[in-house]
């Protein structure tokens, strides 16, 4: 409600991940007040918080002009950037129900019970580095049958680093390049029900397939650069507005092909696309 008493628009800035609970609500991500929205499947407002959990950076690109082949095209502009919790950057629902949370530019992921109380950590928050409990920039988390987590250090390294479900660093993978198993950004990521690992490589414009030891398996070329990536029950990938088989044929697109920087999937098949120009799309599977 506004102020005057009449039902309003969310203002929402910048939608950088959507993700299902288990009890079927949704989870919005954004970057501005209370940057974690959930609402019911008809729109309808749960809850909002977060405030104060993500870094007021802001990932931003490196001018063309200033490129190599060997280092990153982003870095991390620290200050007022026009927006609060501006390192919001992915939101994912493991199967027990917990909650995760990427902070890109604070180098930290997240952990929460169901009740949105921190119960773990990985990396180590405002401080950025390659080693087994840091992160430069990470992008997105996913999770194996087994339980082991994944997160792709994405726009400042260029790797995918492998954890138990505790926490424990196992093992990690990926360099910067164009070659099989190197990236130009490891943006999301998902996992399916035999542990192979998908990964959007969005710079290179493909996506990227690995068994759980980090192997290189295939990849699938000329796919654009997707920056979302969501597993269905049935074991296909919206790949963002186009669904795959785990061959990477295509089987099915949403109405214009809509992209945005993260994708979900509802138990139902509903899809929702989460658009940094603000807004969160619902498609209604028929």
């Amino acid at each position: 409600m506004t102020a005057a008493g009449v039902p309003g628009a969310w203002n929402l800035i910048q939608v950088a991940s959507v993700s299902i609970t288990q009890q079927g609500t949704i989870l919005v991500l954004h970057r501005g007040a209370s940057p974690v929205l959930e609402f019911a499947s008809d729109g309808t407002l749960v809850r909002a918080w977060g405030d104060g959990m993500f870094s007021e950076g802001k990932v931003a690109g490196i001018p063309e002009s200033y490129w190599t082949s060997d280092k990153s095209h982003y870095s991390a502009v620290y200050g007022p950037a026009g927006c609060a919790s501006c390192g919001a950057h992915s939101v994912r629902v493991d199967p027990q129900g917990n909650i995760w949370l990427v902070d890109a530019p604070g180098h930290v992921v997240y952990k929460l019970n169901a009740d949105r109380k921190e119960i773990m950590r990985l990396g180590t928050k405002g401080a950025a580095g390659t080693g087994p409990n840091q992160f430069n920039l990470p992008t997105d988390v996913a999770f194996a049958p087994n339980g082991d987590v994944y997160v792709t250090d994405g726009y400042g390294s260029a790797r995918v680093v492998k954890f138990t479900r505790d926490g424990k660093y196992l093992l990690e993978w990926g360099r910067r390049g164009k070659g099989a198993g190197e990236f130009g950004l490891p943006h999301n990521l998902v996992v399916d029900k035999a542990g192979r690992v998908y990964v959007t490589d969005r710079d290179n414009q493909r996506i990227e397939v690995f068994d759980a030891a980090g192997k290189f398996l295939e990849q699938w070329p000329n796919t654009g650069g997707v920056s979302g990536l969501a597993i269905t029950k049935d074991q296909r990938i919206w790949t963002g507005g186009v669904l795959r088989e785990l061959d990477g044929k295509v089987v099915g697109q949403l109405p214009g092909n809509p992209g945005g920087h993260g994708v979900a999937v509802s138990e139902s098949g509903d899809v929702y696309i989460a658009q940094l120009s603000g807004v969160v799309q619902k498609f209604v599977k028929q």
